[in-house]
């Protein structure tokens, strides 16, 4: 069973769709919550991570960061781990 993924991200964002992009070529599927210009969702956003950048990563509801957080884990050999895959 994979686990649940949720990425908040802009549409245009070039690291959303980086960060996109891997999950993609790993398999994994995950919730986005496109939030262009939606500052209500900005700002729960913000509280839930801590952070306002774009894009937020969660992985069984642990913060993960954003995009380069998610690709220093993949370099790390940690991503797999996390996600449960081999």
């Amino acid at each position: 069973m994979q686990p649940k993924v949720e990425i908040y991200t802009w549409s245009r964002c070039p690291f959303c769709i980086r960060a996109k992009s891997l999950l993609d070529k790993k398999g994994i599927e995950y919730t986005e919550y496109c939030i262009d210009g939606d500052e209500a969702a900005r700002d729960e956003m913000a509280e839930r991570a801590g952070r306002r950048s774009l894009p937020q990563i969660f992985i069984e509801d642990q913060h993960i960061g954003g995009c380069d957080d998610l690709h220093d884990l993949e370099r790390e050999g940690s991503l797999s781990k996390l996600l449960a895959i081999s």
